[in-house]
């Protein structure tokens, strides 16, 4: 039992130290952008193509702010323009889904980029995909007339004014300790899971399940309960299963690169839908439809990997490398 427990905790450790080697550099930039004021000036620049999309300026500073931190630093921003943000429930649901395809692009797509596939490549995916699903939610509600009733955020609201401070840097590093802490006791909650989910059988019946849809969208079998925990955990802690697990089973580089399309386009189900459903976004949109359309997706890339491809071919003289 303690050798058992030894290993388990040594595995979780190493699979921290990788991720965070990862995330620390990538958080501290972030933090200078924000001080700097780059990722409010990124919101001003996306200002046109959110009035393409049917959405107000200021969702551009929210999706901008969610694509440069996370899906917690847009719901802040959301809270600070409460008082001058009105939205619809199709657009609140065309916003929400944006930020729940593409959101903390720097540090997720570092380590997308350390498990095995380009970040450019799918942090580009989330960005016109998530783009794409917005504009189409909010301009078929407009012409269909669904969903067109106002959201109230005024529960958002600290007297319907913006306050602006610089941030401190002292709330901010407790704020990334904290972060990481909590991802460390992730992961090991997750190593300890999945450890007993091996030993009860549940992987295998889960990977059963799952057959059919890993046939559509090209994963091997071996992959599936790791892009399942990703699905619903995130696509850090994923991230660092399939991290670990590349290097201790090699997956090749198609297997790789369609488990983290997966896990980039749709990760954190539970929570993030949740989040978000809580502004007023509706749940058939942000997780059914979207769940669908990444499956569409998903099976276009892998017809698009196979073998006989020019695409599959490039991707098994890499994994031959």
């Amino acid at each position: 039992m303690r050798h058992d427990l030894n290993t388990i905790s040594h595995r979780a450790t190493r699979m921290f130290l990788t991720v965070a080697k990862i995330m620390l550099p990538v958080m501290v930039l972030v933090y200078g952008a924000e001080r700097l004021g780059l990722v409010a000036r990124a919101g001003e620049l996306l200002s046109p193509a959110m009035a393409f999309i049917g959405l107000p300026a200021q969702a551009g500073i929210v999706w901008a702010t969610t694509v440069l931190t996370n899906i917690y630093g847009g719901i802040a921003v959301i809270s600070a323009l409460s008082g001058e943000l009105h939205l619809s429930a199709a657009q609140m649901s065309a916003l929400g889904a944006m930020m729940l395809f593409a959101h903390n692009l720097p540090t997720e797509q570092a380590v997308v980029r350390r498990a095995g596939a380009s970040a450019l490549f799918t942090g580009g995916l989330r960005l016109v995909v998530g783009a794409a699903y917005g504009a189409t939610v909010a301009w078929a509600c407009r012409l269909g007339g669904w969903l067109q009733e106002p959201v109230s955020l005024a529960w958002l609201s600290s007297g319907g004014r913006t306050h602006t401070r610089p941030l401190d840097v002292g709330p901010w590093l407790v704020s990334t300790a904290r972060s990481l802490l909590l991802i460390w006791l992730i992961i090991c909650v997750l190593v300890i899971v999945l450890d007993a989910l091996q030993r009860l059988g549940f992987t295998r019946w889960l990977t059963r399940r799952l057959a059919p849809v890993l046939r559509l969208t090209g994963l091997t079998e071996a992959a599936a309960p790791l892009t399942t925990i990703g699905m619903l955990m995130g696509l850090a802690y994923g991230g660092a299963l399939i991290i670990e697990a590349s290097e201790r089973e090699n997956y090749d580089r198609r297997t790789l690169l369609l488990a983290l399309c997966w896990l980039s386009l749709f990760h954190a189900v539970l929570e993030d839908t949740l989040l978000i459903a809580a502004l007023g976004a509706n749940v058939w949109i942000i997780l059914v439809l979207r769940g669908l359309t990444v499956l569409l997706i998903m099976m276009g890339l892998a017809a698009a990997t196979r073998k006989h491809t020019r695409w599959g071919r490039r991707l098994a003289r890499a994994t031959a490398r």
